[in-house]
């Protein structure tokens, strides 16, 4: 806090908070809510930082929710509230979905694609901060962000094989514990910005299902990510009927391994 970078950074950083606080949070908020169960609840303090890395995170979701948000001159107040809307969407989240008891006849194979299925709640939440499926998730972004976005979307169909891989594997024991986290954080990350496949496929679906299915069915799977992607399914389904060029599906045997509800 006393280093001479930062001391030469003071007057922005100054102006970056006031301008931050200035936006309304009951705002953020309701764009959260508007793609949560009616019976969510969200209860956070949200804390600006300095610190030497540049990262933002939501902590103790499930506990003492907290958001920190570092503090970044280069972020407008426009970006700030899309920002504030998306942890907020993942602590109502948390608080809707809690972690289900253990159930010992739920095989283990199952319980980790089901877990890790749960990555979604990130393309829900560029949904939910966007405020709906015909903004652009990065519409208070800069033009580098938006190019990166438009670069990762465009992999949709290649990243849901690779989705797929990786349930096939969970669901046969084929990876340990930490080769699972491992090759699972791939899909949170692209070129070590917070955005890979479980934000971009997971915004996809999200949209088509809502465009197709409307947003109350997208809701209705909050807590339930296995129903997403049949809704999904079955929302490409009817695009394809319609003689336009159909999104790529999920396996029919995939869903049926990890139990996904019927139609």
């Amino acid at each position: 806090m006393r280093s001479p970078d930062l001391a030469r950074r003071a007057p922005a950083l100054r102006a970056t908070l006031a301008r931050w606080v200035a936006t309304d949070p009951a705002a953020a908020a309701r764009a959260a809510f508007a793609y949560l169960p009616a019976h969510a609840r969200i209860r956070a303090s949200v804390y600006p930082v300095i610190k030497p890395r540049t990262n933002s995170f939501v902590f103790e979701a499930r506990t003492n929710p907290a958001i920190f948000l570092y503090l970044d001159p280069e972020v407008t107040g426009p970006k700030f509230a899309n920002t504030l809307a998306h942890e907020l969407h993942h602590l109502g989240y948390a608080n809707a979905c809690p972690d289900p008891p253990a159930d010992s006849a739920v095989a283990a194979g199952v319980r980790a694609a089901r877990d890790w299925m749960g990555g979604f709640a990130e393309g829900r939440a560029m949904l939910a901060a966007a405020g709906g499926p015909d903004v652009h998730p990065h519409a208070t972004s800069d033009s580098a962000e938006r190019a990166v976005w438009e670069r990762d979307v465009a992999l949709v169909p290649d990243d849901i094989a690779r989705l797929e891989a990786f349930y096939g594997d969970l669901l046969d024991g084929r990876l340990s514990d930490e080769a699972a986290r491992d090759r699972g954080f791939t899909f949170v990350a692209t070129d070590s910005v917070p955005q890979g496949a479980f934000y971009t496929v997971g915004w996809y679906m999200a949209a088509v299902v809502e465009r197709e299915l409307g947003r109350e069915r997208l809701v209705a799977s909050t807590c339930t990510p296995a129903a997403l992607l049949a809704d999904y399914n079955r929302a490409a389904e009817r695009i394809a009927a319609r003689g336009q060029a159909a999104p790529p599906r999920w396996s029919d045997a995939l869903l049926a391994r990890v139990g996904a509800p019927a139609p």
